[in-house]
This record gives C-alpha cells, sequence and structure tokens, in this order.
C-alpha cells in the first residue's frame, strides 16, 4: 500500500473514531457512575413536598457522599426530616443519624445540617475507601415552602440536578404528585429545562407529572417547572397577589423555539456526521478489500510447494551439519525471528551441540542436596572456529556471561546475566545477531528465498494493517453498545466484515508464497518425521534401534524442539540397562541427562528466563428545553485523598 494511501485511511479511522467518540457518553467520572437516579416528589398542600431519591450508584475508592442545596429564601424556606437508608439488594439498612458535620463520614451515619457555607447539606459515610461496588440509597428530605402560590396557579420551579453535577448517570427519571386531582389534564402545565435537550417530561394523570432523560453527562442541569391549579395549596409563605400564567408561557415559549431551532441544526449536523461516518467506513472498506484483491492477484499464478515425498517417520538426521536454530527454523516455517520462548530452545539446544563439539562440557556438583550445574569453556576462540554463524553468536553470549578471567559458569549465573542483559541492549542485540545468521545460513545452503520473504512480509504487514483496522472498529463498537447508541453499528459492522474479508484473501494468497524452496520444503518434512519418530520410537515394534550415540545428536533436536523430556523417559524404556552402563567418559552429556533433572533444571530454565527477560494502556409536556436556569441547587465531585465527596 502506498504512503498516502496509509496516511489516508488512518486519518479516516481517526476521524470517525474522534467523531463518534463525541457523540458518547462517558460511562463515569471519576470514580463514581449513576445507573440510575429516579426522584419521587409528593407536593403537600401547605406548600413543601417531599423527596425522595433513589440513587444506583456505582461507586469506587470513595468515603463519602455528598448533597448541598444552596441557601435561597426565594426558592425554599428550609429542608427538613432527613433520612439515608441503604437499600442494597432490596434490604433496608437505615443510617444513623448524627449531630456534627464531618469532612469523612462515618460508615453507616449521615447528618443533615447547615454547613460553613451556610448551605443545607446531606452527607452520608459509604465506607468504601479502597472497595468498589453497586450500591443503592434512599435519601428523603422534606422542602419546606417549596411552592409559590399565585392568584392563577401554584408553581413548582425546582432544579432536581445542578450544572455542577460531576456524576454522570445513564438514567435520571421523575415522579411528581399533586395534592389531589385537576379537573382536566390542561390544567396541569409542565416544563423541563436541561442543555442536552435530551429529556422528556409529560402530564400522566390528573395529579401525577412523569420526566425522564438518558445520558446525562456532568456540567448539565436538570431542571423541573409546573404550573397547577392554585386551589391545591391551602397555604404557603411564598404566596404573591399577581397572577403567573401569560409571564411564563412567554418565557418557556421562547426557550421552547430556541431549543426548537437548536434541535434543527443538531439534527443537520447529526444527518451530516452519520453520513460522512458511514461515506468513511465504505472508502475504508473499499480501500481495505482492493489492497488485498491486488496482493491476491499477484499471487494468482503461484502454487505452494509441497513435499516431494510424504513421511510419516524419519530416522535420521535430515541434514548432519545442521544447526538446532536452523532446525527449528525450517520445522516451524518461520519467516521472522524466533519468539523470546523459541529463543531460549535454541540456546538450549546449541549448548548440547557445542558440549557434543567439544567446546564446552558440563559438570554437575552436589550443593546443599540441590544440584549445581557448571559450564565450562573449552574453547574461547569462537570467532576462529569453523562453526556456523549462529552458533558463534550463541557462544560469544554464554563467554560474555562468565566473570572476567574465568571459563566457567554456572546455569544460575547464566540466568541472572540473561535478565541484566535485558535491561540494556545487549539481549535484543543477541537474538538480532542469532535471528540474522540462521537466515543467512538457510539462504546460502539453497533451503530459504530473501525475494519470497520480503513478499510475505509485506503480505503480514497487510494483515497487521487490517488486524489494527479491525481491533480499531471493535473498541469503537463495544463504546457504542456500552452507551445504548446504535446509529454507528452498521458503519462498523461493514468496517469489520470488509477487514475480515481482506484479511481472509490476504492469509489465502500468504500461502501461495514459497518463502522456503523447494528443497527447504523437503527438508521441513524430514524434520517432522524425525520429531514424530523421536516421539513415537518407543511404541514402534523396531527390528533395530538407533545406536545409542546417535541419540546424543538426537536430543539436541528434541531439546530444540521441547520434548527432551519425552525422549528421555521413552531411552529408559527402550535401553533399561542405559543408565547403569552408560560411560560418562563415552558420552558427553547424555549421562547427566539421564541422572539428574538436567533437562528441567538446565533447558527449560534458560529457556523460561529468556522468554521471561525478553518480554519484560405550551406547557402540556414534550421534549426539554434548554431553560432558564432559575430555582436551581448545585452538586459537585470534590477529590481528595482519594475521596470522592458529592456536593
Amino acid at each position: 500500500m502506498k504512503l498516502v494511501v496509509k496516511k489516508l485511511i488512518f486519518f479516516l479511522l481517526l476521524f470517525m473514531g474522534f467523531i463518534i467518540l463525541g457523540n458518547v457518553k462517558s460511562n463515569a467520572s471519576g470514580n463514581l457512575f449513576l445507573n440510575d437516579l429516579n426522584f419521587d416528589v409528593n407536593v403537600n398542600t401547605d406548600g413543601s413536598m417531599d423527596v425522595t431519591e433513589t440513587w444506583d450508584i456505582d461507586i469506587e475508592d470513595t468515603n463519602t457522599l455528598f448533597k448541598t442545596f444552596k441557601t435561597d429564601s426565594t426558592k425554599y424556606s428550609d429542608i427538613s426530616n432527613v433520612k439515608v437508608v441503604d437499600i442494597t439488594n432490596g434490604i433496608n439498612r437505615p443510617f444513623r443519624k448524627i449531630n456534627t458535620i464531618m469532612y469523612h463520614v462515618t460508615e453507616n451515619c449521615y447528618y443533615g445540617k447547615i454547613n460553613s457555607d451556610g448551605n443545607f447539606e446531606i452527607a452520608w459515610g459509604v465506607g468504601m475507601d479502597n472497595s468498589s461496588g453497586d450500591r443503592k440509597y434512599q435519601i428523603t428530605y422534606t422542602v419546606e415552602d417549596a411552592i409559590a402560590k399565585y392568584n392563577d396557579y401554584a408553581e413548582l420551579y425546582w432544579q432536581f440536578v445542578g450544572d455542577d453535577f460531576e456524576v454522570n448517570a445513564r438514567n435520571i427519571s421523575g415522579t411528581i404528585t399533586l395534592p389531589q386531582s385537576a379537573v382536566n389534564k390542561d390544567e396541569i402545565k409542565v416544563w423541563g429545562h436541561t442543555e442536552g435537550l435530551n429529556g422528556e417530561i409529560y402530564v400522566t394523570d390528573l395529579d401525577t407529572i412523569q420526566f425522564n432523560l438518558k445520558g446525562f453527562n456532568s456540567g448539565r442541569y436538570v431542571e423541573i417547572r409546573t404550573l397547577f391549579p392554585t386551589e391545591m395549596i391551602v397555604s404557603s409563605a411564598r404566596t404573591k397577589n399577581i397572577d403567573i400564567l401569560d409571564s411564563v408561557i412567554e418565557e418557556e415559549t421562547v426557550w421552547a423555539n430556541e431549543a426548537n431551532a437548536k434541535r434543527a441544526r443538531r439534527d443537520i449536523i447529526n444527518i451530516v456526521i452519520i453520513v460522512g461516518i458511514y461515506a468513511i467506513a465504505l472508502l475504508v472498506s473499499i480501500l481495505c478489500i482492493r489492497k488485498a484483491i491486488k496482493i491476491y492477484n499477484e499471487q494468482k499464478g503461484n502454487k505452494a510447494y509441497v513435499p516431494e515425498q510424504e513421511l510419516k517417520y524419519f530416522r535420521e538426521l535430515p541434514r548432519q551439519d545442521a544447526t538446532p536454530a536452523q532446525a527449528l527454523k525450517i520445522y516451524k516455517e518461520l519467516h521472522v525471528g524466533f519468539p523470546s520462548n523459541d529463543l531460549g530452545k535454541v540456546v538450549s539446544a546449541t549448548l548440547l551441540d557445542l558440549n557434543l563439539k567439544k567446546y564446552i562440557n558440563f559438570k554437575v556438583e552436589k550443593e546443599k542436596r540441590k544440584e549445581k550445574i557448571i559450564i565450562n569453556i573449552l574453547n574461547a576462540n569462537a570467532n576462529e572456529s569453523d562453526l556456523p554463524e549462529d552458533e558463534k553468536a550463541i557462544l560469544n553470549f554464554l563467554i560474555g556471561a562468565c566473570e572476567k578471567d574465568s571459563n566457567q559458569i554456572t546455569v544460575k549465573e547464566f540466568k541472572k546475566y540473561i535478565s541484566r542483559a535485558a535491561q540494556t541492549n545487549i539481549l535484543k542485540e543477541f537474538k538480532t545477531r542469532v535471528d540474522m545468521y540462521t537466515k543467512d545460513e538457510l539462504v546460502n545452503l539453497g533451503l530459504y528465498d530473501k525475494d519470497q520473504e520480503r513478499i510475505a512480509k509485506k503480505h503480514t504487514s497487510a494483515i497487521g494493517e487490517f488486524m489494527i483496522t479491525l481491533f480499531f472498529a471493535i473498541f469503537i463498537t463495544s463504546i457504542i453498545i456500552s452507551e445504548i447508541n446504535t446509529i454507528f453499528i452498521g458503519a462498523i459492522a461493514i468496517v469489520v466484515i470488509s477487514t475480515i474479508i481482506s484479511m481472509i484473501i490476504v492469509e489465502k494468497a500468504k500461502k501461495k508464497v514459497n518463502v522456503y524452496t523447494q528443497k527447504g520444503v523437503d527438508e521441513r518434512e524430514k524434520w517432522k518425521g524425525l520429531k514424530k519418530y523421536m516421539e513415537d520410537f518407543s511404541m514402534l515394534d523396531e527390528k533395530e534401534v538407533p545406536d545409542i550415540a546417535l541419540w546424543e545428536h538426537f536430543l539436541v533436536y528434541a531439546t530444540v524442539f521441547g520434548i527432551a523430556e519425552k525422549v528421555l523417559k521413552q531411552l529408559k524404556v527402550v535401553y533399561p540397562d542405559l543408565e547403569q552402563n552408560l560411560d560418562v567418559n563415552t558420552y558427553t552429556y547424555m549421562h547427566i541427562m539421564l541422572h539428574t533433572n538436567f533437562s528441567s533444571s538446565f533447558s527449560n530454565a534458560i529457556s523460561t528466563s529468556m522468554s521471561s527477560a525478553y518480554s519484560s494502556s405550551t406547557g402540556g409536556g414534550g421534549g426539554f428545553s434548554g431553560g432558564g436556569g432559575g430555582g436551581r441547587r448545585t452538586a459537585e465531585v470534590v477529590a481528595e485523598d482519594n475521596h470522592y465527596l458529592i456536593k
């Protein structure tokens, strides 16, 4: 893919992501998130209202929840009858009332008092300083003189959530019950105000008003205004000898018109965004599939090499001078460098091969009931030897692990050296050399094709690009689904389906790339046969079993294939007297492997160390308007000492 096309896809995906993220809501604010916030309000004939708030809230690392009411004598005169109850799992656990204002309220206690700012504050201790979970609370209180009584109508104008409220909510709802039934619903006028214009309010019965909104974002308010027959209120300290209906209708009409105009503009913008997102999704999908088809057409006429002879078992070494690294790379058909866990197997097996070639040897010493395996360097002139380059690199790495002027090192010390090397570039440079030398050796032997490797890498890169596109699409989908906003799922589905199809097409093309030559494919078949033979030889009805000396060479490759322990167990079955009769001077390391836990303490230990070291983000109801902001109370979240407080 040309650079300009890559950049285009990247920026299109990035743009799509930002647009979608901008149109969905965040799941939480800080460490608190309201799944549901419900208000149950009963208006009384004396102008007061009884409120029950039910909070279904996710809490994490929080000590105390607060709610404050800004003191405003033009809106209410007092708040009384405060109670807090934990109703999680349907079990009522009333909190104990205290008379002391506390910054961090004692768990299961609450208070409702005037604070130092002169505002009324309700606070309760949840005791979740170092824990998290979903909790459900009921907060009840009475707002005195919440209703204003006019000549023509009584008015409730109350902000249930303030614009300083910093906790997001999935759903906010409420029911307001009037003191008595009206003659008809037209006598009850209702309006709702919120900046997001995403709420609804209706008169649902002759004495009932209901409101709700979904996807509340912090920093916005929820405000309800209703007019109802003044006869329903017998008395109120906030009685005024004027009519209110005309002025309220005029004011609310202005706000409603502004809200409708804003909705119309928003609808146009949303249509443009939706069309744009789907267009981007289609373009990204077309580019991906076109790229995949182009790659496939380039390989259309090719045919993957297959072994000239299929082998179930192979009882010889496929190549006498093959290094463990070469054998593993061919066996696994690796087109890239060794994975970190395989690198450990390569090092372990190569050290065994170096032992056979008399460049090193092993010695086991008993130390406090434990075995200490020592590696002795017999020939430190690796660069001047006729060793293959990958084995030279491993021998030099071992020599570098030894202390200065020392020609030996224990396996335990070697493991520590590997860990230290991982903290610098030494281990990475070592791996790079082994990868490079192994590949070059196979190329020189006519087993590996570098030109085909470049094509395979291009295919792998393309699949990687498609995978990134796919993961990005799935990530965005998870956000959309979590917010129950499905408008963009179709666009995401287009990208997901197209990238999966593209990967399938490129994977088929990749199988036609012959990174390994016919000679290499034939040798791989032999390595597969040898591995299968080493795994099964004790169960075979063989007239002749290979000489035990050959098994020392076999064990080198059994180690790199990760089956050494299995082979050793079979050797003990096929050669029952092997452990007693084996001459340590004749067979270089097999004596140690059979008489100790050499395979697990050495080979597996180095493999594990390599892997871990190398591996070590009109008033009749309807939609809400923007509102006027009158009669609001505030709510904010304050974080201090990892305690998140709602005020």
